[in-house]
């Protein structure tokens, strides 16, 4: 066969034409019906890459991911090239699919009052003897991405280390910071640290275009809210 005619192989396209380094660039909804089924395949067979072998097998069922969905593993291995282990995966991916339609969406908890701050990590700090500093990142609509445990210290006191709270927020791109300690000792007053660190990281969110949204202290029942105070 001439060199310039022969079929090309997925390794010798370019970078960006490969499925898979097409989605690490790109994205996996810039990818076409084929090209992900050919990550699944991962190779074709003697006279198609997995793309193409892909293409002929969407073409099969008129390119509709529906019809798709209903061959068997039989009837899938009648094409050149899959095997049982190529057409379960192709099955498996489509009963994911199907799962993932009639799955409740993830729910995720709204924070729109320090009474919903307090609520949301009180079950995480109220029992227990020793200081904890948790925040919780929000979308635009006060929605929570995520919580988490920043440091975790002594009867008194405990330490929070800004460049790993605003990482956190950065790697999530969330909009607010809610930040949230106990005090084990009953006093929900903030101290001199408690400002301090309130200040330092209400300046670093804003340089970010984030905004502290308030910092909660929790002892037993009873909370101390900055936001609720005037002092954010």
């Amino acid at each position: 066969m001439n060199k310039d005619n022969r079929r090309l192989s997925i390794k010798e396209l370019a970078e960006e034409d490969r499925p898979r380094e097409k989605m690490m660039l790109k994205g996996a909804f810039s990818l076409s019906d084929a090209e992900l089924m050919a990550i699944l395949l991962r190779v074709g067979n003697t006279d198609e890459t997995a793309v193409q072998l892909s293409q002929r097998i969407l073409g099969g069922v008129s390119n509709n991911l529906n019809t798709l969905g209903k061959l068997s593993v039989k009837d899938l291995m009648k094409y050149k090239g899959i095997g049982d282990a190529k057409a379960v995966t192709i099955v498996a991916a489509m009963e994911l699919g199907r799962r993932r339609e009639v799955s409740e969406p993830v729910k995720r908890e709204s924070i729109r009052s320090s009474n919903d701050a307090f609520r949301l990590f009180y079950p995480f700090l109220c029992d227990i003897p020793h200081e904890e500093l948790w925040i919780a990142l929000t979308n635009h609509a006060g929605k929570v991405i995520e919580k988490m445990q920043i440091s975790r210290g002594g009867l008194g006191e405990t330490s929070a280390d800004l460049r790993f709270i605003m990482k956190a927020a950065i790697n999530s791109t969330c909009h607010g910071i809610i930040l949230c300690h106990n005090h084990p000792s009953g006093n929900i007053q903030p101290s001199a640290q408690d400002d301090t660190l309130t200040s330092k990281l209400g300046k670093a969110a804003q340089l970010m275009s984030m905004q502290l949204l308030d910092h909660i202290i929790i002892s037993d029942k009873y909370y101390y809210s900055y936001a609720d105070e005037g002092r954010l």
